[in-house]
């Protein structure tokens, strides 16, 4: 299959660009002319042409997913067929890596194709719990209602990942303005008062003594310091790919003061709330347990789903992986059991995801009141030593005149 770059006029009359998957030329032109589209262009898209669609089109993310389940779901209830509902979503997504997925939708179904099977063929862009529903919506007969609750489930996650944007944010433009202050502090201010300082004659006192050799560094080996940043950064990154680098850092994640018992909360919101959602698709236990196990952002939680789905397989209830695994809070395990035993797993994991929403919430305000006057304090204490890095001298120099 190859990209193709065409130039059409719509049956409205419109002038439209875009991206179209097709085997040859004919067959791309058949698939714009099937539209009622009248071909000006097509040419085979280029490894600068693919770079650039993908570089400004961004990332998927919930929010455009629960934006376009919705949609979908009122379109597909106003009784438009699926083919004119993928068209006008497709015109009015704003993110052109969606948009473009959308279109090859559309182009998969007026091949004969199933909606789920040409979702499927859009990894990046439409999740595996999102192609799992549809497809039990298809074999039920409710699709519109696969999608309402696909709608709610990413409306779910979006508010969850940006309750932890929020938590996580703070902190990091903090941390970024002090190290650019620092910067600033050493390359320009303290060399300004190097001049001075040697013209004292005195002997100066060990904090501007510090300050003033880290300030020479920096501007002497600058080069070094962004070089070994730059391998730090790979080092770890290439590290976080490894088995033991997946361990630490999911380890670490839950140890982290402050931000760990967020961290548990939250991967037992997304257990509680994907499980539930695809329970309640009709999905079978092992498949969704595996589907579930992938949403995980954590390697340890993402294992342990993995470890339970093979329990399940062998008749082991869930209720027991989940809670030998200990990563877990004890609600989740003893929500879960109640759930088997009285046959409402899918009710009792829905109230589980809400709870620890508003958990999630609550411990988001909580690690927000925490941070800031720890920030507050470190930024002090470093403008403090650099301030009296500066000040020390002078104020020796005043002491001898005073007593001279």
């Amino acid at each position: 299959m190859a990209d193709w770059t065409y130039q059409v006029i719509d049956p409205n009359g419109k002038e439209k660009k875009g991206n179209i998957v097709a085997e040859t030329e004919a067959e791309a032109k058949n698939k714009l002319k099937l539209d009622g589209n009248m071909v000006i262009s097509l040419t085979k898209a280029t490894a600068l042409t693919k770079e650039i669609s993908f570089s400004f089109g961004g990332k998927v993310k919930p929010r455009d997913l629960s934006v376009f389940c919705r949609q979908f779901t009122s379109m597909i209830n106003a009784g438009v067929t699926i083919l004119d509902t993928l068209d006008m979503l497709a015109d009015q997504t704003e993110n052109k890596t969606m948009a473009k997925a959308i279109r090859g939708v559309h182009s998969e179904i007026q091949k004969g194709e199933n909606l789920s099977d040409g979702l499927k063929k859009y990894p990046n862009v439409f999740p595996s719990i999102m192609v799992s529903m549809v497809a039990a919506g298809e074999a039920s007969g409710k699709i519109d209602i696969a999608f309402e609750r696909m709608a709610a489930h990413f409306e779910k996650s979006a508010k969850l990942n940006g309750l932890i944007k929020k938590a996580a944010m703070y902190p990091i433009i903090v941390v970024i303005v002090a190290i650019i202050v620092v910067i600033v502090m050493l390359v320009k201010v303290i060399p300004s008062y190097t001049d001075m300082f040697n013209d004292l004659g005195t002997e100066l006192p060990g904090i501007t003594k510090a300050v003033v050799a880290m300030s020479d560094f920096v501007m002497g080996y600058w080069y070094i310091i962004i070089a070994a940043i730059v391998i730090i950064v790979v080092a770890i990154k290439m590290y976080k790919k490894t088995d033991s680098g997946q361990v630490f850092f999911g380890t670490l994640a839950r140890k982290l003061p402050i931000f760990g018992k967020l961290n548990i909360k939250t991967a037992a919101s997304n257990y509680a709330r994907t499980l539930s959602t695809l329970v309640y698709s009709g999905l079978p236990m092992i498949e969704a347990l595996g589907i579930t196990a992938n949403t995980m952002n954590n390697y340890l939680y993402k294992s342990a789903l993995e470890k339970a789905k093979e329990e399940v397989s062998k008749g082991v209830p869930l209720s027991e992986p989940i809670t030998a695994c200990g990563l877990f809070p004890p609600m989740v395990s003893h929500m879960t059991k109640i759930g088997e035993e009285t046959g409402d797993l899918e009710g009792m994991l829905t109230r589980l995801a809400d709870y620890y929403d508003e958990e999630v919430e609550m411990a988001t305000q909580t690690v927000m009141a925490a941070i800031e006057p720890m920030i507050i304090l470190v930024l002090a204490g470093i403008v403090g030593v650099l301030i009296a890095a500066v000040m020390a001298p002078m104020i020796s120099m005043y002491s001898a005149m005073d007593s001279l």
